[in-house]
């Protein structure tokens, strides 16, 4: 049941996980409500985890550093580049990751 649970969720994640600009998320920026997700996850599985409040899968990643607010200089960097994000909203949070395709373009 738990694991059924988990696909809906998970599916229901996904449909709604979307490319925004991040001159939309700025104000969310502001606000404190932004995470950045490394690239190395899978942005869907941690959104799951948040809205399932799965503090013991977040906490190592949280811990590391692979799951935080984004820097200033991350946001600045964002703006210069008219960036797309990555998205997907978990109230209180909205999640982001960069896309890698994105990122090897401007290298």
């Amino acid at each position: 049941m738990e694991q059924e649970i988990d696909t809906e969720l998970k599916a229901k994640l996904h449909s709604e996980t979307a490319k925004i600009a991040w001159s939309e998320l700025q104000r969310f920026f502001a606000q404190g409500s932004v995470l950045q997700i490394d690239e190395d996850l899978d942005l869907v599985q941690v959104a799951v985890w948040f809205a399932e409040d799965d503090s013991n899968k977040l906490e190592p990643y949280i811990t590391s550093g692979s799951i935080a607010p984004p820097s200033n200089d991350k946001a600045r960097a964002w703006f210069a580049t008219s960036a797309e994000l990555w998205s997907v909203v978990v109230a209180p949070f909205v999640l982001v990751q960069e896309s890698k395709v994105d990122e090897e373009k401007s290298s």
